[in-house]
């Protein structure tokens, strides 16, 4: 069962981010030691596709999505008629509840000086408000595609923001070239982060049910990375420094059917959705080996993250050359009860599933070993080790509500030594309420909120389970 991509993978592959922080709606993980590369890192639809086929078939004139900073915000895409071959489309953004902050601020301020009306007329030509951006895909064969996109805000603090992407579609890999200018990044604690230029290179294996995959990145960055919005509040983490990243995963993945039924689909009825519609007990497994190398500022630690190098990946540190190497294996294992065919109209449709993720098995097998000493020797437990030992743990609930729409929580838990009385905390959760589109086979509009960074937004997803 794969997670809400948006935000579950996010937190241990290395995959792009949904995130309405940004018309084209996608920010990349800091590529940070040793969290493994997302090893299916293929395109998804472009926002503007997705908005165009939101407009065109589910009769959404305006597209909503929230942060918790701005607030509400509605997106319209504007189609440009070229070729088949040729998608372009401008996209307009307007952020509705900056508009009613701004007039009750104003009425609030000079109650007697105009009505609501006039007050809303006035704030119209804030251009705070407004975001626009231009989209062009360029299908050049089946295998081969070109994006180009640039959007501008209103808001001097956001400035401009291009991309150019080069996509190879083979039966086995996926070839991506990326130039962004500024690269948005996320990093662990849900903030963003806008780095002046951004290169990268990546190939990717095709993922399949039980198979071994690779991945190799080749990363650099330019240029002085700042708080996305200028609203410094943290210091610059060292991976999103100027200089040159490289990232190599390779894995092998096990998928075992504990139990499959073989029946009892209801005749001549189509599923709301062909991949959710087989009952199903499963466990999968996923053992692999990451490899890094930086060069220049980037590769950079502080006194303190080289000290916890004893629960952490093989390391090797070159300061005066400004050069580090760092190799680990990892590994993630899950177990999936599905019941229900999706068929009927009424609760025909449960999802349980549960993830454990080993980030660093270097990690593991140290803090294991220190674990074992401290006992025999009958001495309070290292809260590093116990740390390192423990895993991070999804939990994926999915129950259908009513027809073709059904309720789903993702929930990231971490296990610490430090969350006082108790073991565990909740890292993040993504609520979710999907819509299957049954007469696409496998297709959802979801609507989505994630609690650790405050933002949610409508999203279209094909052929994801």
């Amino acid at each position: 069962m794969r997670k809400l991509r948006w935000a579950m993978d996010g937190g241990f592959w290395d995959l792009d981010m949904a995130t309405p922080s940004t018309i084209d709606g996608v920010a990349r993980p800091i590529p940070e030691n040793p969290i493994p590369l997302g090893l299916s890192r293929g395109l998804r639809l472009s926002r503007p596709k997705q908005l165009d086929f939101m407009h065109r078939f589910m009769h959404m004139p305006l597209v909503p999505s929230f942060r918790g900073v701005e607030g509400f915000s509605l997106q319209r895409a504007i189609t440009l008629p070229f070729s088949e071959n040729w998608f372009a489309a401008v996209l307009g953004q307007f952020h509705l509840q900056k508009l009613i902050s701004s007039v009750k601020e104003t009425e609030s301020k000079y109650p007697a000086e105009s009505s609501w009306f006039k007050s809303i007329g006035r704030h119209l030509c804030d251009k705070s408000l407004y975001a626009l951006g231009f989209c062009s895909e360029i299908l050049i064969s089946p295998d081969y595609s070109v994006l180009l996109s640039s959007e501008a805000n209103g808001d001097s603090k956001k400035g401009c923001r291009s991309k150019a992407i080069f996509h190879q579609k083979r039966p086995k890999h996926n070839l991506t070239l990326e130039a962004i200018s500024p690269g948005l990044f996320v990093d662990k604690n849900g903030n963003y982060w806008d780095v002046p230029l951004s290169m990268t290179v990546d190939l990717a294996s095709v993922a399949s049910h039980s198979s071994s995959s690779y991945h190799l990145c080749l990363h650099h960055n330019s240029g002085a990375p700042k708080q996305f919005g200028n609203d410094q509040t943290s210091s610059v983490p060292p991976a999103l420094l100027p200089g040159l990243f490289a990232k190599a995963a390779f894995s092998i993945k096990r998928t075992v059917d504990i139990w499959r039924s073989k029946g009892g689909k209801l005749k001549m009825v189509q599923p709301f959705d062909i991949f959710l519609s087989d009952p199903h007990v499963s466990a999968s497994g996923i053992i692999g080996t990451v490899v890094t190398t930086a060069f220049g500022d980037n590769s950079v630690r502080s006194p303190t993250e080289v000290e916890l190098q004893g629960f952490r990946a093989f390391s090797l540190y070159a300061q005066q050359n400004k050069s580090s190497l760092t190799a680990d294996f990892f590994g993630s294992f899950s177990c999936t009860a599905h019941h229900g065919n999706f068929q009927r109209l009424f609760f025909d449709l449960t999802r349980l599933n549960a993830r454990l993720d080993f980030t660093s098995g270097s990690a593991l097998l140290t803090g294991a070993a220190h674990l074992a000493h401290d006992f025999y020797n009958s001495r309070q437990p290292n809260p590093e080790a116990v740390r390192a030992v423990c895993p991070d743990i999804t939990l994926s609930l999915q129950q259908q509500i009513v027809g073709p729409f059904s309720f789903r929580v993702d929930s990231r838990i971490a296990l610490d030594s430090k969350c006082g009385n108790s073991l565990a905390r909740v890292d993040e959760s993504v609520f979710a309420v999907e819509y299957a589109m049954k007469v696409l086979g496998s297709a959802k509009a979801v609507a989505w909120y994630s609690t650790k960074h405050r933002e949610g937004m409508v999203e279209l997803r094909f052929f994801e389970s």
